[in-house]
């Protein structure tokens, strides 16, 4: 019969063997024998599993928590839970030029980590639709009866105590925020409609508004904002934790003498409206400047600020560069060039006795205008005809003159000091009128090339009006295109290609701007960077009640992994003891055989036993 016999590193009495007639030998193995070996299986597939479940659950955690942030910020539609009580709400009243719009805003409870911020997001009601109301005319139409702006900002603040739990509104945060319209009027106006908001609103209303809470404010603090929110949206204030996020290294404001930090990088914003033209971005090194003058112009142009609840720790402070420059505006541009063309063509008509643009037959030939459009100037009671050329390279030549740049270093629009932008390693978002010329009509919005952009910008230019009119009328172009889009893409092509590149300095060879007209599907306004920026204190509050539940509930998260090391390590341990017992009892028991196999050979040869003796 055949048989298998078994024998590992265990001694020899531990020997056993099976046959297919005798298997039940196993059975009167010694009962210690299957014991242990039953542990040491145990212990190497608990050692096993152990290592698996740690691999599993921490090895995916961080980019499970970074895929959660993300597809919380794109799906952020819910409704906003009014029942819960960790919810916190703040409101925000944008007072502009052409009216006034309130914004509520809401927050879970703080998470007891001070380098995190609030977690603020627009608030949205049962339809799961933004709570926002608009009302008509501005703030500043008040200048002359400031005794009626509280009535005239009573329905939005109404509209936010509907939406605003009652019992929160003692701790809702209330800010009145007056830009544009606001800043052209005298300091006594602005002063008597601040004084009213402050006297009638705590009479009325329970929301937390004290004297810091109305007020004007310049347009360095919008644009910061604008940064400010466009960057949380982005999740760029977030802590680093995959190794192929884009970084900088930052030498942090005020303390230049300490090492440079490693941070992700933040994004920049180009924003043209009609009128004006903005540009916000990070200065991560130190700057230095050409002259005393440009450093007292930059003093106003750099904000530096702190968005942590601690305002010592230095993880969250920031040095931003943001410059606004006033006619520099889509619109704004068109009617400084129409100014210039209407003032030049009259002058050379004086002077060189011509007619050119008085008749319609001998228009002015307009380069920024498509191929064959006919338009009109009319100022003084006179009209200046216009017929497009439609050629893109002449027409950015023409333009160039209105960047007013300056022989200066470090100067961008107007000559205005701009700090130097590392192309290489930076994000730039481009607003407004940068997406309407690169999509409404071209259909190129997103990331911008500029050899693809001035080629779709030649084509369209000199191509026939009426060729644009007949696309126009098939529904070729966005739906929001209008006839005055049409007319003036051309103009405005040649306009934001020059400020980008000429103004700003950006190289053709860039490849990291981005035009949008929203962040994540949604519109992200400056007010969300104003609260941001306005409650970063309030998260102490939270820290301080909930300091020690916070540090139990991080060392369970710490000790949980931990744990599973110390468990497996322990179990090596055993296993390891248990191995070197075993190798030792078979040392002993192979020591014990050739003692008792030498006492035979004496035996049989007929010498006498040698009690002890040990191998020849």
């Amino acid at each position: 019969m055949g048989r298998i016999g078994i024998s590992c590193l265990f001694p020899a009495s531990w020997h056993f063997s099976i046959s297919p007639v005798g298997c039940p030998r196993i059975l009167n193995t010694n009962l210690r024998q299957i014991i242990v070996i039953s542990i040491l299986a145990a212990a190497v597939s608990l050692l096993y599993f152990s290592v698996v479940i740690i691999r599993n659950k921490y090895g995916r955690l961080s980019r499970d928590k970074k895929f959660q942030r993300y597809l919380a910020r794109v799906t952020d539609v819910e409704a906003t839970d009014t029942n819960n009580p960790n919810v916190n709400y703040g409101i925000v009243v944008d007072c502009g030029s052409s009216g006034s719009r309130v914004f509520v805003y809401c927050w879970p409870r703080h998470n007891g980590n001070p380098h995190d911020l609030l977690d603020i997001r627009q608030m949205r009601d049962k339809n799961r639709k933004p709570v926002v109301m608009k009302i008509k005319p501005g703030i500043s139409e008040f200048a002359a009866s400031p005794e009626k702006v509280s009535d005239y900002i009573s329905p939005l603040l109404n509209f936010a105590a509907e939406h605003v739990p009652r019992a929160k509104h003692k701790e809702t945060p209330l800010y009145i925020l007056c830009t544009a319209g606001m800043r052209v009027l005298p300091e006594s106006q602005q002063k008597a409609i601040l004084e009213d908001l402050l006297t009638d609103i705590p009479v009325h209303f329970d929301f937390l508004f004290s004297d810091s809470h109305a007020e004007v404010i310049s347009g360095k603090q919008e644009g910061v904002y604008a940064w400010i929110g466009i960057n949380f949206v982005l999740g760029r204030f977030e802590h680093i934790e995959e190794d192929d996020e884009a970084v900088v290294e930052v030498n942090i404001p005020g303390s230049e003498s300490s090492e440079a930090i490693i941070r992700k990088r933040t994004a920049g914003i180009l924003d043209m409206g009609g009128v004006s033209t903005q540009i916000a971005y990070e200065v991560p090194k130190t700057v230095s400047f050409a002259s005393s003058q440009q450093e007292e112009v930059a003093k106003n142009l750099l904000a530096e600020f702190n968005l942590g609840c601690d305002v010592h720790q230095t993880e969250h402070v920031y040095r931003v560069y943001v410059a606004t420059f006033l006619g520099f505006g889509g619109n704004a541009a068109r009617q400084r060039y129409e100014d210039r063309i209407f003032a030049n063509t009259v002058q050379k008509n004086r002077l060189l006795g011509k007619q050119t643009g008085l008749a319609p037959e001998a228009p002015y030939l307009d380069p920024c205008l498509p191929m064959d459009i006919k338009d009109e100037i009319q100022q003084n009671g006179q009209t200046l005809y216009l017929r497009g050329t439609g050629d893109f390279d002449l027409c950015r030549e023409t333009l160039q003159p209105f960047m007013n740049k300056t022989n200066e270093t470090q100067t961008s629009l107007n000559g205005v000091y701009q700090p130097p932008i590392h192309f290489q390693n930076s994000e730039f978002y481009g607003f407004s009128e940068f997406y309407y010329c690169t999509e409404d009509v071209l259909r190129m919005g997103g990331d911008y090339s500029a050899a693809k952009f001035t080629k779709a910008a030649k084509d369209y230019c000199a191509t026939k009006w009426s060729i644009l009119r007949e696309r126009f009328d098939r529904g070729l172009y966005a739906s929001h295109a209008d006839l005055h889009r049409l007319k003036y893409q051309c103009f405005k092509s040649a306009w934001m290609f020059e400020v980008f590149h000429r103004g700003f300095s950006f190289p053709v060879s860039y490849k990291n701007l981005k035009t949008a007209l929203q962040v994540y599907d949604k519109e992200v306004q400056w007010t969300l960077g104003a609260i941001l920026y306005r409650t970063r204190f309030l998260p102490l509050r939270d820290i301080q009640q909930e300091g020690f539940r916070a540090s139990h509930a991080h060392w369970r998260g710490v000790s949980f992994v931990y744990n599973h090391y110390l468990f497996s390590g322990c179990f090596l341990v055993v296993l390891l003891s248990i191995l070197l017992y075993l190798l030792r009892l078979r040392r002993f028991h192979q020591r014990a055989l050739r003692s008792s196999s030498a006492a035979v050979l004496w035996l049989e040869e007929g010498l006498p036993s040698q009690k002890g003796a040990g191998p020849l």
